[in-house]
């Protein structure tokens, strides 16, 4: 089982505190490490976030939440071999342009570490915020991972769709990693949640799936949906590299039943280590638990 850490992005203050935690979490075994992402936090908001019962997400408008893509490029400076995730980047609201080469960017400086975790997203306010329609965003997002590869393909680009018009042009530097499509470029793209198509488009497009489960009963029904995705798409699903979050309960025990399950990751929250200094909680992370693994 790999183990990864989240988040890495939010939090830290100063930020070298950041650098720490992430050369700590390398030294101990940490296979990963992983960043939330919201461009805002509104001090209200009528939109309802889909994984809590109140509709509310844990996090305040005057949080500490450095952009993903920044905060892992300095990772990636200071560390070399942990790998670096977001989970997840609102795709739906940015220019796929930028992300493109931004996350091209972070794979060649960072020599192959890069996963890019992706969603369609869900808080109305921010897509407001960024100029962006909330509307038709699952569309939208499809449309943008199809471009993206384009980019990192090498190709000269056309791509021409209700949301984008690119011709005639190159991107480089390519990402360091192949992808699993034809052995092209490709950052691996892991898509984020359980609602609406979100099965569907992990069984088309990717990489991997980013579960927003905490227990092995509350994930093992979904990973027959994607089962069922994949088969539908002629895909077996034991290709889709699955992570799921886990807060610590219940040890081994729990480890092996996500095992069974077919998880492939498991992304402990930062804050679940227990108070006190997290490179402290690290090392002992790496006593207890990753000495057996």
């Amino acid at each position: 089982m790999k183990i990864g850490l989240i988040p890495i992005n939010i939090g830290f203050d100063p930020a070298d505190r950041m650098i720490e935690v992430a050369q700590t979490a390398e030294s101990v075994g940490v296979e990963s490490l992983w960043t939330f992402e919201h461009a805002i936090i509104p001090m209200e908001y009528d939109s309802k976030y889909p994984y809590t019962a109140d509709g509310r997400m844990a996090a305040e408008p005057d949080m500490i939440m450095i952009d993903p893509l920044i905060a892992l490029a300095a990772v990636a400076g200071a560390t070399k071999t942990i790998r670096l995730g977001t989970g997840v980047n609102i795709l739906s609201q940015v220019n796929p342009l930028m992300m493109a080469k931004q996350a091209a960017g972070l794979d060649f400086i960072s020599n192959g570490r890069f996963m890019l975790g992706v969603g369609i997203g869900w808080l109305r306010e921010e897509f407001d915020a960024m100029g962006t329609p909330f509307e038709r965003r699952g569309e939208r997002f499809d449309d943008y991972v199809l471009a993206m590869k384009k980019m990192w393909s090498g190709d000269v680009v056309e791509h021409d769709s209700d949301f984008i018009n690119w011709t005639n042009f190159k991107s480089y530097p390519l990402p360091v990693q192949t992808s699993r499509n034809g052995g092209k470029p490709g950052v691996p793209i892991i898509i984020g949640g359980n609602k609406g198509k979100a099965f569907e488009r992990v069984a088309k497009v990717g990489a991997g799936w980013f579960a927003p489960s905490v227990s092995p009963e509350d994930l093992a029904p979904y990973m027959d949906t994607l089962a069922d995705a994949c088969k539908a798409e002629g895909r077996d699903p034991a290709t889709v590299e699955v992570t799921a979050m886990w807060a610590m309960q219940g040890g081994m025990d729990t480890i092996k039943q996500f095992e069974d399950l077919g998880v492939e990751r498991l992304n402990i929250p930062l804050q679940v280590m227990g108070a006190g200094n997290a490179v402290d909680n690290i090392k002992r992370l790496g006593d207890d638990l990753l000495a057996k693994l």
